[in-house]
């Protein structure tokens, strides 16, 4: 495994953010193994007694699991409490953005907000060469300069939870496993001995491991539970709700309410300010214009992609759809879908690529048309 710098590996530091997963753990090793000089360090988020599940990443024995992995390969490991940061910047934004009427993706701002800009800060402290972390994308050196692409496994990729990444961040960054499948990553944890080699992956957003994201917003913000009217397109009450955060965008079960048409209904808008959620037909779902605020460009002259066709993911599991990017300006990207696509929530990311290479991406806004 060659990271690219031309000075001897054991003189050559190398900071792992270590979360206790068996990705991360396999990339210590697997650097351990090449003869770097390997540092792990893992963040604590939060209170590890409050949160219990196995399926959240961070959760109360990942700290344990890092430490136990980074004691068996021989090197040094560090815990980084970032408790106070992480609720600022990540659970403080996730409760304000189901205020709005939007549906955030918290792992992107994490990794935006701690992830690569606390912890880079304390890698560089460290007089480390690189920070390197286990997700499943793939980062180039090209003659056009430092590219991120889609992660070999396309199960497994990542991509569109880092668009948000710098290329300041990406030139300091290596994702060691990204050429390699998640079996391939298994069976490098058993030859390596690693204990975690049979850990499930995390599924749950580590702060929210029962899946009740109203009840932590209620928490956060008392209060955020105000009642309100279901309403039809058309402005007509059907009923009532205890709180705009219980909802989203296509949703389509637990609304309560029927119109006389007898079609299923689904949650078309969400308005925060007079706190109405609006339900119609599958169809009212339908978008074709996608219209992306604060945009964060990986290639170096985005202006040139203006009117050029690419694909575009709109959720992490998404298969990228075909797109042509029709106006740019410094405050918003404007795609057109060659097919319309339904259920697509403000607060969402979409991410432009041009086939597995990453262009960029941004934030959905709530002013995309029909």
């Amino acid at each position: 495994m060659d990271l690219g710098f031309n000075k001897p590996r054991h003189d050559t530091r190398i900071v792992v953010a270590m979360s206790g997963g068996v990705d991360s753990s396999v990339t210590a090793a697997l650097l351990k193994e090449a003869g770097y000089d390997v540092v792990g360090m893992t963040m604590q988020l939060y209170d590890q007694g409050s949160v219990v599940s196995k399926k959240a990443c961070c959760a109360g024995l990942d700290i344990y699991d890092a430490k136990q992995v980074a004691d068996h390969i021989g090197i040094p490991h560090y815990v980084l409490n970032y408790e106070n940061r992480f609720k600022q910047s990540v659970i403080e934004d996730f409760a304000d953005t189901y205020l709005r009427g939007e549906t955030p993706i918290p792992c992107i701002t994490c990794n935006q907000t701690v992830k690569f800009k606390d912890m880079f800060g304390m890698a560089k402290d460290l007089g480390a060469d690189a920070l390197a972390t286990g997700h499943y994308v793939q980062r180039m050196a090209t003659a056009q300069g430092i590219q991120m692409h889609k992660g070999r496994d396309m199960a497994r990729d990542q991509s569109y939870f880092l668009f948000a990444t710098t290329t300041a961040q990406l030139d300091y960054l290596r994702f060691p496993v990204g050429h390699l499948t998640k079996d391939e990553t298994r069976q490098h944890a058993h030859r390596l001995g690693l204990q975690v080699a049979s850990k499930p992956d995390s599924q749950d957003i580590c702060f929210v491991p029962d899946g009740n994201y109203a009840k932590v917003v209620e928490r956060l913000r008392p209060g955020a539970l105000e009642p309100g009217n279901i309403i039809t397109q058309q402005g007509d009450i059907l009923g009532q709700h205890n709180g705009i955060i219980n909802f989203t965008i296509g949703q389509r079960r637990g609304l309560g309410v029927w119109d006389n048409t007898g079609e299923p209904l689904y949650v078309v808008a969400i308005d925060a300010t007079n706190h109405t959620v609006t339900v119609g037909p599958k169809s009212a779902l339908a978008r074709q214009s996608i219209h992306l605020r604060t945009m964060n460009w990986l290639t170096p002259q985005p202006e040139t992609l203006n009117n050029t066709q690419v694909t575009v993911k709109l959720r992490s599991s998404q298969t990228p759809l075909a797109a042509r990017i029709t106006s740019m300006t410094s405050d918003l990207t404007c795609i057109e879908l060659e097919e319309p696509i339904y259920g697509i929530s403000a607060g969402q990311a979409g991410v432009i690529y041009n086939d597995s290479q990453v262009l960029g991406g941004g934030w959905i806004t709530s002013n995309a048309s029909a």
